[in-house]
C-alpha cells in the first residue's frame, strides 16, 4: 500500500513511466480476472483491461485514497468500462476450445449454467448503470458493501438495499432455471 502511494505520487509529480508500469503490473492480473469473469472473452477482457488502466492513469489526480483503495477504485473504473462495452454488445457465436469442454456427465449441466449466466448478464445489462456497477463490484470483484459505498459515494444501507432487491428480482426472474 505504501509502495503503491509512492508510485502514484511519482506518476503525478514527475510523470514517471516506470512508476506507472509498476502500478499497472501490480494490479493487472486481478483487474484482468475481474473483467474476464464479466465478458468471458480473452480479447475483449484484454482490451477493456487496457482501456481501464488508460482511464485510471488519465484521472489519477482525482483518486482519493481516503475513500477507497487503489484496486477498488480501479474496479470502479473497469465496471463502467464493462457497462459501456455491454451497451454496444452484439451476441456472437463462441467456439469452445477443447480444454473448455468438461467431461461428458457434466457437459449438459455446464451448458445450462453458461446459458443461465448469459441470460442473467443480459438481464442485468438492461438495468441502470448505477445498479449494474453495484452488482458487478459485489459479484465479480467480491467487494464488501462498505467498499462499494466508499467508491460509489453512496450510503452503505442504500447499496445493500439495491443489491438485495436486485438479487430478489433475479431469483424471481430465473426461478424456473433452478
Amino acid at each position: 500500500m505504501e509502495q503503491e502511494q509512492k508510485w502514484i505520487r511519482s506518476i503525478l509529480h514527475r510523470g514517471s513511466r516506470k512508476a506507472a508500469d509498476q502500478l499497472v503490473r501490480a494490479h493487472y492480473d486481478k483487474l484482468y480476472a475481474f473483467i474476464y469473469r464479466q465478458v468471458g472473452c480473452k480479447e475483449d477482457a484484454l482490451d477493456l483491461t487496457q482501456d481501464s488502466f488508460i482511464a485510471a492513469l488519465h484521472s489519477l489526480a482525482s483518486y482519493d485514497p481516503s475513500k477507497a483503495g487503489f484496486g477498488t477504485w480501479l474496479c470502479h473504473i473497469a465496471a463502467h468500462k464493462v457497462i459501456d462495452a455491454r451497451r454496444k454488445y452484439r451476441p456472437v457465436t463462441v467456439l469452445l476450445e477443447e480444454e473448455d469442454i468438461p467431461i461428458q456427465e457434466d457437459f449438459t449441466d455446464s451448458l445450462a449454467d453458461r446459458e443461465l449466466v448469459r441470460q442473467m448478464e443480459e438481464y442485468v445489462c438492461r438495468l441502470g448503470p448505477q445498479l449494474q456497477e453495484i452488482f458487478r463490484l459485489r459479484i465479480y470483484a467480491d467487494l464488501s458493501f462498505p467498499k462499494i459505498a466508499s467508491v460509489t459515494l453512496q450510503p452503505e444501507a442504500k447499496i445493500k438495499a439495491q443489491y438485495y432487491r436486485l438479487i430478489k428480482r433475479l431469483r424471481k426472474e430465473f426461478e424456473d432455471h433452478e
